[in-house]
């Protein structure tokens, strides 16, 4: 099957994009308005982008009526915000925050989550999450009906459990973030297998500076 994207509706690319391009992370986005309520949103379009600088991305559609979301206006008045990665713990309180409450309701507290003070940025963190990036706005890209925010990651936290003892590595047994699929339709990371590229290749990986040589024993 063939798609022209410049014929075929918005909706019907939405349906196979996300169809597609799948599983992909959840942002569970916490972020405060001028007057102190806090907002609480999942979204999935949403990645990691950089780590030097570290940046982080979302995309965020309009309303249906063309006004922007909580999450958007909030993120503009102040250029800050807080992503959480969700596991199923949290899974069913992430799902009541993308609820499109009034302006004023509180989702975090609505959702049964606990906030607490972030270190760098204003909006709180939510304590449940295995982990949790404090954002400020690095860049804004403005579309008719989208909206695209790079955000610089200036604290992480991690709960002790998802990492190693010397908080290298993740324990896959501890951390299962999940994703989304297609419409109601998610995945949880609780099933994971190592690929590593073939040995009689490294050398090419060596070459290019992404390798290290293999260390040259010597005899005793």
């Amino acid at each position: 099957m063939e798609f022209d994207f410049a014929q075929l509706p918005a909706q019907d690319r939405y349906r196979l994009l996300v169809s597609f391009v799948a599983p992909r992370p959840i942002a569970l986005v916490t972020t405060i308005d001028g007057e102190g309520c806090h907002n609480a949103a999942p979204m999935s379009f949403f990645n990691v982008f950089s780590q030097d600088p570290p940046l982080v991305i979302l995309g965020m559609q309009m309303r249906p009526n063309g006004g922007l979301k909580d999450t958007v206006a909030n993120i503009r008045r102040s250029g800050e915000f807080v992503v959480h990665m969700v596991d199923m713990a949290i899974a069913n309180q992430m799902i009541v925050t993308g609820v499109n409450f009034p302006s004023d309701v509180d989702e975090i507290a609505f959702a049964g989550l606990t906030p607490v003070p972030s270190v760098k940025v204003a909006p709180p963190r939510i304590q449940e999450a295995p982990c949790a990036m404090e954002c400020r706005v690095a860049h804004t890209i403005e579309y008719e009906r989208r909206t695209i925010v790079l955000g610089e990651v200036v604290q992480m936290h991690v709960r002790d459990e998802c990492l190693d003892e010397r908080g290298r590595y993740v324990r896959p047994e501890t951390y299962q973030p999940i994703a989304r699929l297609h419409a109601d339709n998610y995945i949880v990371a609780d099933r994971q297998f190592v690929l590593k590229k073939p040995e009689d290749l490294v050398h090419y990986e060596i070459a290019a500076g992404y390798a290290d040589p293999p260390a040259v024993k010597t005899g005793s």
